[in-house]
């Protein structure tokens, strides 16, 4: 059942995504695995993007509201390193910022341009465009876990994870029209995010690459 029919991102073969990604990191901290146990996994420490969920209560940080039939909900939020989940919390709203651009048809909001920039930031406009063009949205929960985080100096990190969009679709905003698609092996999706810490202490997305259907996230 997934929602995504087109690609957000570069969709590499798998491995290659950190290969290219991750280069000169010097290897990782916290490395990512197959989650067995998808379908029941334990959503302990997890946080959801609600209908009036705010991005943040502090600094000039824009607020992100979501519709209300529709949720992503993020696992793995707390790792012991207050460090590491500030970058976990910022990749987290980056995803959102996407979603919100999608639910108001528009590659204008403060959101999406404040967590994402350069290539990342470009491959957003061009995935939202995408959306508004078709007059499509989604509805549904779409899942995120295995989020693992590797430090790179102090400003600059690297996040992987998985993404289950079995339980989201597809709405065409004109007709109303939900597309109950089944669930794939393409339902589930693999993401390497680059961040990078601005001078206002926020943790943006600076680049990412995904390969969907890949082994690492399949339940």
């Amino acid at each position: 059942m997934t929602r995504r029919p087109t690609r957000l991102l570069t969709t590499v073969v798998a491995g290659t995504a950190a290969v290219l990604l991750l280069a000169g990191c010097g290897g990782s901290d916290s490395g990512s695995k197959a989650n067995d146990k998808i379908a029941g996994a334990d959503t302990g420490g997890e946080t959801s993007a609600s209908p009036s969920a705010s991005a943040s209560a502090s600094g000039n940080r824009p607020e992100i509201t979501f519709a209300a039939d529709a949720k992503n909900v993020f696992e793995d939020q707390k790792t012991g390193d207050a460090k590491k989940d500030a970058v976990l919390a910022d990749s987290a709203l980056s995803v959102n910022s996407l979603d919100q651009a999608i639910f108001e048809a528009s590659t204008g909001t403060k959101a999406l341009g404040f967590y994402n920039k350069g290539k990342a930031l470009n491959k957003a406009i061009t995935y939202v465009q995408g959306y508004i063009d078709k007059n499509d949205t989604w509805i549904g929960t779409t899942r995120y876990f295995d989020r693992a985080v590797t430090l790179s100096g102090s400003s600059e990190a690297y996040v992987t994870y998985c993404s289950d969009e079995s339980k989201s679709f597809l709405k065409n905003r004109k007709t109303g029209k939900v597309e109950n698609t089944p669930t794939t092996s393409d339902s589930y999706v693999l993401y390497h995010a680059k961040l990078s810490k601005n001078s206002e202490g926020v943790w943006q997305t600076t680049d990412i690459v995904s390969n969907r259907g890949d082994k690492a996230c399949q339940p």
